[in-house]
Protein backbone atom coordinates (compact mmCIF):
# COMPACT_ATOMS: atom_id res chain seq x y z
CA UNK A 1 0.00 0.00 0.00
CA UNK A 2 0.90 3.75 -0.78
CA UNK A 3 0.61 6.48 1.27
CA UNK A 4 0.80 9.78 -0.66
CA UNK A 5 0.80 12.84 2.72
CA UNK A 6 0.71 16.28 2.84
CA UNK A 7 1.61 17.78 5.83
CA UNK A 8 0.63 21.69 5.94
CA UNK A 9 1.73 24.55 8.22
CA UNK A 10 -0.20 27.02 9.93
CA UNK A 11 -1.47 29.41 7.52
CA UNK A 12 -2.30 33.01 8.81
CA UNK A 13 -5.72 32.92 8.23
CA UNK A 14 -6.98 29.80 9.30
CA UNK A 15 -11.16 29.57 8.94
CA UNK A 16 -9.87 31.33 5.32
CA UNK A 17 -7.59 27.83 4.72
CA UNK A 18 -10.22 25.54 6.13
CA UNK A 19 -12.87 27.21 3.99
CA UNK A 20 -11.06 26.35 0.67
CA UNK A 21 -9.48 22.99 1.83
CA UNK A 22 -12.65 21.35 2.76
CA UNK A 23 -15.01 23.30 0.30
CA UNK A 24 -12.96 23.00 -2.68
CA UNK A 25 -9.43 21.33 -2.71
CA UNK A 26 -10.63 18.44 -0.70
CA UNK A 27 -13.75 17.35 -2.74
CA UNK A 28 -11.56 17.73 -6.16
CA UNK A 29 -8.78 15.32 -4.53
CA UNK A 30 -11.23 12.84 -3.95
CA UNK A 31 -11.99 12.42 -7.66
CA UNK A 32 -8.48 11.14 -8.47
CA UNK A 33 -9.01 7.60 -9.89
CA UNK A 34 -6.99 4.77 -7.98
CA UNK A 35 -7.46 6.64 -5.00
CA UNK A 36 -8.69 3.87 -1.83
CA UNK A 37 -8.92 6.38 1.11
CA UNK A 38 -8.57 10.03 2.12
CA UNK A 39 -8.06 10.86 5.96
CA UNK A 40 -7.57 14.64 7.04
CA UNK A 41 -6.55 14.79 10.53
CA UNK A 42 -6.05 18.73 12.51
CA UNK A 43 -3.63 18.75 15.03
CA UNK A 44 -4.62 19.66 18.16
CA UNK A 45 -1.03 20.64 19.97
CA UNK A 46 2.39 18.91 20.92
CA UNK A 47 3.24 16.08 23.55
CA UNK A 48 5.24 18.69 25.07
CA UNK A 49 2.78 21.19 25.49
CA UNK A 50 1.87 23.86 22.77
CA UNK A 51 0.98 23.85 19.42
CA UNK A 52 1.99 21.15 16.63
CA UNK A 53 4.78 22.63 14.37
CA UNK A 54 2.01 21.16 11.50
CA UNK A 55 -1.86 22.56 11.27
CA UNK A 56 -2.88 19.21 9.36
CA UNK A 57 -2.20 16.31 7.59
CA UNK A 58 -3.78 14.73 4.70
CA UNK A 59 -2.94 10.80 4.13
CA UNK A 60 -4.29 9.37 0.56
CA UNK A 61 -3.79 5.39 -0.01
CA UNK A 62 -3.17 3.94 -3.45
CA UNK A 63 -3.24 0.00 -3.86
CA UNK A 64 0.39 0.53 -5.32
CA UNK A 65 3.43 2.26 -6.95
CA UNK A 66 2.11 1.46 -10.05
CA UNK A 67 -1.43 2.95 -9.23
CA UNK A 68 0.05 6.16 -7.47
CA UNK A 69 1.76 7.03 -10.68
CA UNK A 70 -0.78 6.13 -12.87
CA UNK A 71 -3.19 8.55 -10.98
CA UNK A 72 -1.25 11.22 -10.57
CA UNK A 73 -1.29 11.30 -14.57
CA UNK A 74 -4.47 12.00 -14.61
CA UNK A 75 -6.48 15.25 -15.01
CA UNK A 76 -8.05 15.14 -11.30
CA UNK A 77 -4.51 14.45 -10.47
CA UNK A 78 -3.22 17.61 -12.03
CA UNK A 79 -5.77 19.46 -11.13
CA UNK A 80 -5.54 19.10 -7.55
CA UNK A 81 -1.98 19.68 -7.50
CA UNK A 82 -3.16 23.23 -9.58
CA UNK A 83 -5.38 24.27 -6.84
CA UNK A 84 -2.69 22.97 -4.29
CA UNK A 85 -0.16 25.46 -5.40
CA UNK A 86 -3.31 27.85 -5.79
CA UNK A 87 -3.56 28.14 -1.91
CA UNK A 88 -1.79 26.12 0.07
CA UNK A 89 1.87 25.88 -2.27
CA UNK A 90 4.13 27.64 0.55
CA UNK A 91 2.26 25.75 3.55
CA UNK A 92 2.61 22.40 2.13
CA UNK A 93 5.54 19.50 2.29
CA UNK A 94 4.46 16.09 -0.03
CA UNK A 95 6.06 12.75 0.95
CA UNK A 96 5.41 9.32 -0.48
CA UNK A 97 5.50 6.43 1.35
CA UNK A 98 4.89 2.71 1.75
CA UNK A 99 2.89 1.26 4.22
CA UNK A 100 4.96 -1.71 5.97
CA UNK A 101 2.57 -4.66 7.93
CA UNK A 102 4.70 -5.93 10.33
Amino acid sequence: MIKFVALYKHPEDKAKFDDHYFSVHAPITKKIPGLLKMEVTKFVGSPMGGESKYYLMCEMYYESMESFKAAMKTEEAKASGKDLMSFAGDLVTLMIGEELNE
